[in-house]
């Protein structure tokens, strides 16, 4: 199983990034390898449709699970329809984010979060 985390920086050391489609990293964290790769945002450059852009990313490295802050309304809703979990982060190291997982302490992502056009 794989999770993805909005992340600051590009180790588990780094603080998860309460923003989905503006963070400037992904860590993408395999659960069975215990192991991890760093992916660069490209929804961070992005005139419109960051969270869209960040989401296909995300999509095309088979992640089941997402673990941010908030993802706005579109990105919300390709999440629900490709049937990936959304789980709520707090502003914590990864690695912290992490064992908060394994022990079942993240809740889930019931709603989305405001729209930022063109931010």
């Amino acid at each position: 199983m794989k999770i993805g985390l909005s992340s600051k920086g590009k180790d588990l050391g780094s603080i998860l990034d309460l923003r989905f489609g503006r963070c400037s990293y992904f860590l993408i964290y395999d659960m069975e390898r215990d192991s991890f790769k760093v992916i660069e945002n490209k929804g961070l450059k992005s005139e419109g449709g960051a969270g869209i852009a960040a989401v296909q990313q995300l999509i095309d490295e088979g992640v089941d699970i997402i673990i941010t802050g908030k993802l706005g309304p579109n990105a919300f809703n390709i999440v629900e329809k490709s049937n990936i979990e959304a789980l709520k982060g707090e502003n914590i190291p990864i690695k912290s984010i992490i064992e908060k997982y394994k022990k079942g302490e993240l809740s889930k992502l019931k709603e989305a979060g405001p729209a930022h056009h063109g931010m």
